[in-house]
């Protein structure tokens, strides 16, 4: 019986992680969610997953920290024996105007979304070099491609994460790593639940399919790129935003 392949997620117990983490359960992978602080929906997903006849284990890693980074991927590695699938997800915002931001605010979203997106690859490369295969796949945004007034941090940190991928596509292809970004644009998470309703309705106006994405649209793609069905697919930057950005 062929072995389980196994997935990292970061920032994975809510939202578009969590659905991603389901979504590559159900494909068999065994799955490994990266988390900073513990909700008390914990268990129940790790059930949900379990449920798919896979396994599922929790890690504990401030992902903007390299050295907890490498802590949990060492513990992945001990847990399962490889990695082949990464998805670098975790994330924060903390919006603001340029004459009003605080550089602790550019600090620590750059941190987590774009050194947090450094850190855990740099730790998961190395394995997936002595596996010839992997699948890396970071979570960037419409924000980062096109820009976004009162986002400058996190429109900085995620178009980073697009030329982290390109660059790190020519260099890991040689080694059978393929690596891509997705970038969603307006999701409905708890994120976007907080929208007033005339902020909503200016967002709709923009989105030429006239509503906002899912989590689970999102996974699909991730799933699509964590397949076999996408073995000539790298260093490309996929828009999931309803036509937001053409």
């Amino acid at each position: 019986m062929e072995e389980n392949k196994v997935a990292l997620i970061t920032g994975g117990t809510t939202g578009i992680g969590k659905e991603i983490a389901l979504e590559l359960a159900e494909n068999g992978f065994n799955i490994a969610i990266n988390y900073r602080s513990e909700t008390d929906q914990m268990d129940a997903l790790k059930q949900e997953i379990e449920s798919k006849n896979v396994k599922c284990i929790f890690v504990k890693a401030d992902v903007s920290n390299f050295e907890q980074s490498e802590s949990m991927v060492k513990e992945v590695i001990n847990e399962y024996g490889r990695i082949d699938v990464l998805v670098n997800n975790a994330g924060i915002t903390q919006d603001g105007l340029i004459m009003r931001m605080k550089k602790e605010s550019f600090d620590q979203v750059v941190d987590i979304n774009l050194g947090g997106t450094f850190n855990v690859t740099r730790n998961v490369v190395p394995f997936m070099v002595k596996q010839r295969s992997g699948r890396i796949i970071n979570v960037s945004s419409v924000v980062g491609v096109a820009g976004n007034a009162g986002q400058s941090n996190y429109a900085a940190s995620k178009a980073g994460i697009i030329g982290f991928t390109k660059s790190l596509a020519k260099e890991l292809s040689s080694r059978g790593i393929l690596v891509n970004a997705i970038a969603p644009g307006f999701i409905e998470t708890k994120m976007t639940d907080k929208l007033s309703g005339s902020v909503k309705e200016s967002i709709l106006n923009q989105i030429p399919l006239g509503r906002m994405g899912s989590p689970r649209e999102v996974a699909q793609v991730v799933k699509f790129l964590s397949s076999e069905d996408s073995s000539y697919i790298t260093g490309q930057v996929i828009n999931i935003d309803g036509g937001m950005v053409i």
